[in-house]
């Protein structure tokens, strides 16, 4: 995906574009309502006209003053139809359903059918206006979204604070975030400690309390005291600009089905036309009582029934429902391409660190041969304050203690440890390859320990080990196991870290099939293995740095925790913009239910139509049934798929 600078100015809040899309449930805007006058004044005038012929109440209501009150009934819904078909007509596209139903009211006035020729154009103007409203209500979730943008940063600037627009903030500078103010730009943290509700990008409500300098977000909201950031990043390219642009970019990658059913209708509204016309001609030659006027009122139904809006419409929306949902929850499709792919999937590989391990080393056991653990804890942290490795960090954080003693002359031995003096004594920590090379006896006991380990010789002498450990995710296991109740049966894990270590993990996940001491090239060999079998559709989870190459080759690459990750937004076409590797279960639902609302649509409109198809060539179908084939399913189509965003993902 090409990266494209986005404008503060192009990015109008959900507010700002009500007033050109608005749903009709904002009664505080005026314009909302006067979109609904011209359907009123013609219902209203439909309602009086259809009474006084019914019960006869006005006996001059005859001749031109009958014809002139339907004409004027059906100006107001009519002529705004007429006038696209006329604009569509111009450009060389003749066939849309404007044309079609221009055509088929007209015709009925032609004939005397004035009521059914305004009632016809009545429903589809009110069809027309549900449509447009259900799909500005489904396009809510996703430009719900720009109601996070900041509209402006506290910078510091000579000696005082000053508000200026984000996009005027260059890298390096200090803002300030008061609080219920959201951060305008990515950076570091210079506060102690921040409480952030990062729901508007992450999809989850609970605060996210962080320390200093841990990174934020453009976006989060800040709930407790006022904080100072240092900005890592310009407006443009930060997390929630980047994130705007994949969400807005994400409706216009159509599905196969979209562009199917797209397709389909630009050679089925001609057929339709071409038989509507053999409607009109054809029993000529075959009926003894061929009456021009009961055919043409036959073609005339066979119009309205065969205009696509029901199909071009609800399918979109749809996929609108879909992508809005899932980005409501946090998971951001890049296309309705992927929410069809992702139902497809019956194969899943995942990475192991920073996917269903919290990639945070952390000490699980310390254990010490004559030694207080305390006092050992000082050697081996004086020597690991020399290393910037996972594992020293993690030895660093180490809240026995607080380290006061010194490490000299430290030697780092490639692949072994390190080698150094502390308070006159000689200090080896590393592996058991820096052991045996120096003599030192190691209890039989390490050998049998799993993870990650550090072994401590004080003066040549073993003085203990510690053992760190990465942790699982809360919902790790919980996901393996919803994945299976969701009908994936091929589950897979691929790390990088030690077999041993990679298979301990998969077996308290209930993963049987893991592969560890791997490198980037062997899981892409890997997935290559797997996508030989065509039966197989691979979708792949990792952190989207790494795993770049594995995420490209996948059906459907998905980036866990993608929120600041630059190579997840490129190349993965899922984004889970959490760590929580359950929310790929959720991604599964939502796209399923979304498949699932589509072809419903497509059956309801193609069985409603065929069978009022035959029925208004055979004589059986009045206007009526014609307007239900075409507006009453196109609203029912529009109900269900309005369902999504109802649904519970849970």
């Amino acid at each position: 995906m090409k990266k494209k600078k986005i404008n503060l100015k192009d990015l109008k809040p959900n507010s700002e574009a009500q007033h050109s899309h608005d749903d009709g449930h904002n009664h505080g805007n005026g314009s909302a309502f006067k979109t609904y006058i011209p359907a009123i004044i013609s219902f209203v005038m439909l309602m009086v006209g259809i009474a006084v012929d019914y019960f006869d109440a006005i006996p001059q209501f005859q001749g031109w003053i009958r014809v002139v009150w339907y004409t004027l009934a059906y100006i107001p819904v009519g002529f705004p139809v007429i006038k696209e078909g006329w604009k569509s007509l111009i450009k060389g596209d003749v066939f849309t359903e404007f044309f079609l139903m221009s055509i088929a009211t007209i015709g009925a006035f032609i004939i005397g059918e004035y009521p059914e020729g305004v009632a016809v154009m009545l429903f589809y103007a009110v069809g027309e206006l549900f449509q447009n409203a259900a799909v500005n209500r489904a396009k809510g979730n996703i430009k719900a979204l720009l109601d996070v943008r900041p509209k402006e940063a506290n910078v510091f600037r000579d000696g005082d604070y000053v508000s200026v627009s984000p996009e005027a903030v260059n890298i390096g500078e200090k803002i300030q975030i008061r609080v219920g103010e959201k951060i305008p730009l990515d950076g570091i943290l210079l506060s102690e400690k921040a409480s952030l509700n990062t729901a508007a990008l992450t999809g989850e409500s609970k605060p996210d309390s962080i320390q200093k300098e841990a990174k934020v977000y453009a976006g989060s909201i800040n709930l407790e005291s006022v904080i100072e950031v240092e900005v890592t990043n310009k407006f443009e390219d930060s997390s929630i600009a980047r994130i705007l642009e994949l969400v807005q970019n994400a409706t216009a990658r159509k599905s196969k089905t979209e562009l199917f059913i797209r397709q389909f209708a630009r050679i089925y509204t001609p057929i339709v036309v071409f038989l509507a016309i053999g409607v009109i001609f054809i029993p000529y030659f075959f009926v003894d009582d061929y009456a021009f006027r009961d055919w043409l009122y036959r073609a005339l139904i066979f119009l309205v029934i065969s205009c696509p809006c029901a199909l071009v419409i609800s399918i979109p929306l749809g996929y609108f429902g879909g992508l809005g949902v899932a980005s409501k929850n946090g998971i951001l499709f890049k296309g309705a391409s992927f929410l069809d792919a992702m139902t497809k999937i019956n194969t899943l590989v995942m990475d192991k660190t920073g996917t269903v391990t919290k990639g945070v080393f952390k000490i699980k056991e310390i254990k010490t041969i004559g030694w207080d653990e305390s006092d050992f804890m000082k050697y081996l942290m004086a020597m690991e304050e020399q290393s910037t490795h996972p594992i020293a960090k993690a030895i660093m954080v180490y809240k026995g203690t607080e380290n006061s003693y010194e490490a000299k002359e430290v030697s780092e031995i490639a692949g072994k440890g390190l080698k150094g003096i502390v308070n006159g004594k000689t200090v080896l920590v590393g592996n058991q390859a820096l052991m045996i090379a120096n003599s030192i006896d190691v209890p039989t006991e390490t050998e049998s320990i799993v993870e990650s380990i550090v072994l401590v010789a004080i003066d040549n002498q073993f003085a203990g080990y510690v053992v760190i450990a990465d942790e699982l995710k809360e919902d790790a296991k919980e996901t393996i196991t919803d994945l299976h109740k969701v009908g994936i049966k091929n589950i897979m894990m691929l790390s990088g870290d030690k077999d041993s270590i990679t298979q301990q993990v998969a077996k308290k996940l209930n993963i049987e099939n893991a592969k560890g001491g791997l490198l980037p090239e062997d899981k892409l060999n890997e997935v290559e293995s797997l996508k030989k079998n065509p039966e197989n559709k691979v979708a792949f989870i990792g952190d989207g740095i790494n795993d770049a190459p594995v995420l490209a080759l996948s059906n459907v690459g998905i980036a866990m925790g993608g929120l600041g990750s630059d190579v997840a937004i490129e190349t993965a076409d899922v984004i889970i913009q959490t760590d929580q590797p359950s929310k790929v279960v959720r991604a599964i639902k939502i796209s399923r239910s979304t498949r699932k609302v589509v072809w419903q649509n497509i059956i309801l409109a193609f069985g409603v139509k065929v069978i009022v198809l035959i029925l208004g060539a055979g004589g059986l179908a009045t206007m009526w049934e014609a307007v239900f084939a075409d507006v009453g399913v196109a609203l029912l189509a529009i109900l269900n798929a309005v369902r999504l965003q109802k649904m519970k993902w849970d």
